[in-house]
Formats: structure tokens, sequence, C-alpha cells
């Protein structure tokens, strides 16, 4: 692929279009001066010609792409499936409530703005699907307007691709057909939902790539420095929006990578570049498709911590210091200072579960073989329990209390309620071999021969040297002094012998984030006590960056851990068949349901053309190398470049997904399936064998001579000597086309507007394939 699209439509001014047309005068004599004017007079009327049928259609397309994506957007008047999760998030925007979430700030800062427009304060919360939103008084209608307008600009972006690519009128009104009448599309966009923002700007990306990739022989002009940084703000709006963008930064990275390559041939056409001239293209596109494109995203998140200056629901999955940042923060005004021989509560920061102790004992073998030590267990127990509490000791002696605990002290735990002390050996887990086991031995033992077993370094993340300890807002590793290993926990239950706790051990990885731990409280301080008095916390400061660090981490751990299941998850590989799809919401009374689901017509013919483009590619390169040409140059040029460009896009939006671990759910296959509509239309036009007239290739009188000279040289192969111009073959293609894929967006439509309600004969008629849809009685 050595570009993202072939012969590309001229467009603009006068200038363009004679550029465009002229023919060049090599052989020509001067007699043919009269009959090249009145051709290129024809041409230029053609061009203005078509330019106004596009203009027309795409004026069409546009009007029925946003009555499809507006009409009926105040039903259901209820939370709709993960509503809950980004209508809540524009809400804690508008409350200036700090939350946690996988996803870049970008999207939900839109919808966050459209609340803020109409008035919004944010008062409700989005708890539950099926929540009303006219007695909570919510303005859901603007947020849902949002993304049915950046739904609805996606279809007229994808013909405009089509357009700016040189593909055929019905070409283009195909590829735009096949996302307009989709009901996955329309679905999706029609809802509080980040999936229209994600689609939209992957298509604008592309859109602006293809404009820039045509101005590459103007390099450096106002119009090309234009759509490179549009391309690279577009392609970073994708990825500010889900990391899932980065599949098309991938996807543009690819040809500019193969642009620049052809730029350092010193062979090339027009000419060889010096390595100074060479090195300022490289820069430019470093600079209009990598620095620019991560300064908006790093100002995204800039507006997101200045926005969120409040404390809430999020502050859980940051470090005390950031925390401390936030106003009203809990942990700030709870903090305690911890001193030797109070009694704690010590709890692991990801999974809850505290540090817990029981009589019974680890069994004498587990179910693989192994043998334990059978000492007393050490579990994590999620509940409040006297089980829970430590006396922590100092490791050397000190005489009476009131000595603070502080950073880098090495330290010990007693066990209150079995009066046994915290101990690790090296014993493997009942879990992990490669892991220590936690258990407690007496008091005799542990002052004797396994004294320094039960000592441990007590590691205060981020913290100074002797940082005193404190509740909640100390985030600690503690660290077994002799083996270097850093005490973990997980979620896997233990067997009943252990009463399906947690199980605590010893971890070799002391730089794993999932060691750390707090401690939740100091029961048994006197009411009196200077400790409990409360201090008026300051706010403190933090550099962005190392805010920007902290919650990056923070979004990449918890997205890979989105590993639990979910009753409408499914795999990619049923994505283009379209086997499942997702139940949104359902009212038994009415009979009314919104089930995701797409176009079925459309998903099956986007992909069956998949592999007729995969099978063209193969069959064109067998005959290649059985001598046979059987395509022209400039159609080869077109299938391999823009339609490889196309089948590049939308691999690299699907592919990928197959080696991921997390949920995956039907609506992560959108981009693709955008990408295979813009596929789907050049095939159309290539299998129907529409060539646009080329000038070059008429005929013209040899002003000397009389006769007739054809101005392109070369033996036709065999796909041009028979090539057709009429678009008629190509218009009935694409009208039956559109026509079923229309019938197929009405047929399912009631299951993606949620009206009318459908009787149990009408939801079986619908249930093509394994479909989970609601049967109302």
């Amino acid at each position: 692929m050595a570009s993202p699209q072939g012969s590309l439509r001229q467009r603009g001014g006068a200038k363009e279009r004679k550029r465009a047309t002229t023919p060049q005068p090599d052989g020509l004599a001067n007699g043919s001066a009269t009959e090249s004017i009145e051709s290129i007079k024809q041409g230029a009327k053609q061009v203005v010609k078509n330019e106004w049928e596009y203009k027309l259609a795409l004026g069409v397309i546009t009007v029925l792409a946003f009555m499809t994506r507006f009409w009926g957007i105040s039903h259901p008047d209820q939370v709709v499936f993960d509503e809950v999760h980004f209508g809540k998030f524009a809400s804690y925007y508008l409350q200036r409530t700090y939350f946690f979430d996988v996803h870049p700030p970008f999207g939900k800062l839109l919808f966050a703005f459209a609340g803020w427009l109409v008035g919004y304060n944010g008062d409700f919360l989005f708890e539950n699907i099926g929540d009303s939103y006219i007695t909570n008084k919510v303005p859901y209608v603007a947020y849902r307007s949002m993304p049915a307008l950046m739904g609805s600009l996606t279809v007229s972006t994808v013909f405009w691709i089509m357009w700016e690519s040189g593909y055929s009128l019905p070409a283009c009104i195909v590829a735009a057909s096949l996302v307009l009448f989709d009901n996955a599309h329309i679905g999706q966009t029609r809802l509080i939902l980040l999936d229209a923002t994600l689609v939209l700007f992957m298509a604008t990306s592309v859109l602006a790539y293809i404009r820039f990739y045509k101005l590459r022989h103007d390099p450096f002009s106002r119009k090309w420095w234009k759509w490179l940084l549009l391309t690279g703000i577009s392609m970073s709006c994708v990825i500010s929006t889900k990391y899932v963008g980065a599949f098309t930064f991938f996807s543009i990275g690819v040809p500019v990578m193969i642009d620049l390559w052809e730029l350092l041939d010193v062979n090339r056409r027009r000419g060889a570049l010096s390595l100074p001239e060479f090195g300022k293209h490289l820069a430019a596109r470093v600079i209009g498709l990598i620095i620019v494109p991560f300064l908006m995203y790093l100002f995204w998140f800039q507006v997101h911590f200045a926005i969120l200056n409040r404390s809430g629901p999020g502050d859980d999955f940051m470090t005390p210091e950031f925390q401390e940042t936030l106003s009203d923060n809990l942990m700030t005004q709870q903090a305690i200072g911890i001193d030797y021989f109070d009694n704690i509560a010590m709890r692991h920061k990801e999974t809850k579960v505290y540090l817990h102790s029981h009589p019974d004992r680890y069994p004498l073998r587990y179910d693989d073989g192994r043998v334990s030590s059978q000492g007393q267990q050490v579990t994590g127990y999620p509940h409040n329990d006297t089980n829970n509490l430590w006396q922590i000791i100092p490791s050397v002696a000190m005489e009476g209390h009131g000595h603070p605990v502080k950073n880098g002290d090495v330290v010990r735990f007693r066990h209150l309620v079995t009066d046994t002390w915290l101990l690790s050996h090296d014993v493997a887990s009942p879990y992990y071999p490669t892991n220590q086991e936690f258990t407690t031995v007496p008091g005799e033992e542990a002052q004797g021969e396994r004294f320094n077993d039960t000592c441990f370094e007590l590691r205060i993340e981020n913290g100074k040297h002797d940082q005193q300890f404190k509740t909640m807002a100390s985030h600690f590793k503690l660290i077994h002094f002799p083996t270097r290993v850093a005490m973990w926990t997980h979620n896997t239950p233990l067997p009943d012998w252990a009463y399906k706790q947690a199980e605590i051990n010893g971890n070799k990885n002391l730089q794993q984030s999932s060691n750390v731990w707090y401690v939740e409280e100091v029961p048994g301080i006197p009411e009196d006590s200077p400790r409990l008095a409360k201090e008026e916390k300051k706010v403190k400061s933090m550099p962005f960056l190392k805010k920007y660090l902290e919650l990056q981490r923070a979004m990449f751990y918890h997205n890979n851990a989105l590993t639990s299941s979910h009753p409408y998850a499914s795999f990619p590989l049923q994505w283009p068949f379209l086997l499942r799809g997702v139940s949104f919401w359902t009212e038994n009374e009415t009979r009314q349901q919104i089930y995701f689901l797409g176009n079925p017509v459309g998903w099956w013919f986007a992909s069956s053309i998949l592999a007729v483009f995969a099978g063209i590619l193969g069959a064109d390169q067998l005959s290649l190398r059985r001598g046979v040409d059987a395509l022209d140059q400039r159609s080869r040029s077109r299938l391999y470049d823009s339609t490889g460009f196309f089948f590049l896009l939308w691999a690299a939006h699907y592919i990928p997904f197959f080696i991921m671990g997390r949920q995956l759910f039907l609506h992560h296959y959108l981009p693709a399936h955008l990408a295979s509509c813009l596929v789907a239309g050049a095939v159309v036009e290539f299998i129907f064998n529409i060539e646009p007239a080329d000038i070059s290739a008429m005929s013209i009188t040899d002003g000397k001579t009389g006769s007739k000279q054809q101005r392109a040289a070369r033996s036709k192969p065999v796909r041009e000597r028979i090539a057709g111009q009429s678009l008629l073959p190509t218009w009935a293609a694409a009208g039956v086309i559109v026509t079923v894929m229309a019938w197929g967006f009405w047929f399912f439509s009631p299951l993606t507007y949620g009206k009318p309600g459908l009787s149990v004969d009408q939801v079986l008629a619908r249930k093509w394939l394994n479909y989970d849809l609601h049967f109302a009685k």
C-alpha cells in the first residue's frame, strides 16, 4: 500500500480543474488546439456538473442522518444501559466532584458541557437503569442530542471520505447508506454514550489525512499545514475519548511512514529531496501527528483536574498525596497519627479486605500435593471484625508510650485475639508456589528463634524520611525484613478450609501496585487524646504531570482489570457476523425494548465484501504471477492504495481485540464497521467496472496527417479494453443495496427506537440468530 488513495478527484477553483483536465502537448500538432480546447471545456462542465450532484446527494444524506438519529430521541424518558455511568460522570463534572473512570476525559467533558449549556446543576446521579428523567427533572434530551449530532455528522463524513477519494457517486452513496441505515450506529448515538464521539473523530481523522495527502505536491503551503494539523487534532480527540483511539494512530501512521519512505527515494518522479528537505517533512509530521495531539490530550486532563477539585467517589483510587489536593477530603480530615502499641486494622487498598487471622490452621497438604507449615491461618476478610486487630510493636526496645511510627521503621505485629505474632517464612503459599506463606506463631517463638521472621519494614508510598505513619493518609507496603517480600492479596478466595476468605502471601515483586495497604482505624484512643483534635487542613497542590502520571497508571491498571463476566459480553469473532447483541432497556407493561443490534443485512454485506476484497487481491497477484495483466494501472492503484487503506483501517480497529483480556461488547466493533462500509463502497464500484471518463485516453486528430491518434501509447489490458463508461449498472446495484438496507433498518427499528412495542410473534420474527431479545407477556 503506497498511499491512502489512488487517483483522486480534483476540487476547488478553476485553476485546479484546469490542471486536472489539460492534456499534455507531447507529440501533438498545432492543428489540434481547437479540438483540445473544446475537450477541456466539456471536461470542465462535466466536473462542475458532478460537483453539484455530489453536493446534492451529500445534502440529502445529511438530512436523512439527522432524521434517523433525532427521531423520537426523548424516548424512553428513563436511564438506559450505560447512561448510568456517563450521565453520572457529567453530573460529577457539574458538581465538581472527583470521580474515577478508565476512559480519558474528552467525551465525558462534552456531555458536561451540554448540561452546562442548558443550566443543569448535576443533582441527578443516574444511579439505576429505569430511573425517570422526568421525575428528576433531568435535561436528558440535551445530553442525548450531543451524540446524535455527532452520529449524524459521521454519516456525512463517510460520504465526504469517499468523495475525496475519487469514487463515483453511487459508491459514495452505498458507503454512506451502510452507516446511515445501520441500527447499531443509530442506537449507540441516541444515548448518553461515548461511541458517537469516538467514531466521528475516527472518521474525520481519515478525511483530514486524505485531504492532506492530496496536497503532497504542494508541501508546507497553508492548506497543507491546515489538513496536517486537523489530522492530528482529530486523532487526539479519538484517543482522548477512548484508548482504542491508538488504533486510529496506527492506521494513519502506516501510510505516513510509507509516504516518508517514498520521499527518501532518490529516484522519485518529482526529483530527489536533500536530507535537510526530508528532515523538514519528517519534523512537520512529528509536530502535526505526534506533538500537537499529545499536547491536546494533556490539555483535556488539565481541564479535568481543574474542574474536579472536590472530594468524591474517585478518591480511593488515588494516592494520599493526590487526595490532599481535593477540598473536603475525608482522608485528610480523619487522618490520625499512629503510635507504637496502638491496635490497628489494616486494609488492602484494591480488594478492601482486612488483614485477618483466626485459630484455624493451614491443611497439611493442598490439593496439588504441596505441604504447608500447618501454621495459623492469616487471611483477608471483607467485614469489620475483632480478628482484624493487630498491635503494632517496635522491633527495638522503647520506654513508655507515645512514640510515633515513622516511614522506614522495622515493626512487628501481635494479633490481639489469639495473642500470636505475624510472620512470613520460606514456605510456599496455598495458591502461589513462588510466593511465601503468611502465618502467626506464639509469643515464645516470636521472642526467640523466630524473632527475625516477625520483623517487617513499613514503607509509605511516596513517603519522606521519618514521615509519620497515619490512618487513611499513609498508603504503605509491608516488606518482610529478612526475605524482602511484600504482603499481598488477590481476589481468588481460598477453599472451604479457610471459609472462602482471601489468601495473604508474600509477593517477591515489590514494585507491584497491588501490594499497597492502609490503616483504616485505631480503636480505643481516649476521647480527650490530643491525637483526635481536628485541625483545619489546607488544600495542597501537586504538579500537573505528577497528577497526570498517577491517574494514567491507575486508568491502565483498572482498564486491564475489567475481566469479569457479563451476560451480554461477546467475542470479536462474533462481531462481523452480528451473532449477538446487547439488551439496553425493557418495559414489560408496554412490551417496548431497546436492543443494541446492527442492521443484519448491512453487516453481513459489508463483512462479505471484506472477503471479496481479499479474494480480488489474491486473484490479481496470482494472475500477475502467470503473466496476465487483468487490471489497468489506474484500477490497480485505486484497489491497492485507496481500498487497501480502508481495509487497513478495518483490520487495525478489529484485530487487536483478539488479544485483549478485558470485557468486550458489540459496540467495540463500530469503528471497524465504519471502515468496512468504506471498503464496501469501493469494492462495489470496482466490481461493476465503472471508470470516470479519462480525457487522456481520448482520440485526437493529428493536424498534419489528419489521422486519429490515441493518447495512450501502451496496449490496454483486458479489463480496460472491455471497460464500460455507463454508470447505470452501478446505480442499479447501489439502488438495490440501499433499498434492502432501508428495509432492514425499518424492520429492526422498533428494537432501536424502543417503540412501538412488539408482540411475541413480532419479536420472534426478528430473532434471526441467537439474539437475547426480551419476550414481554
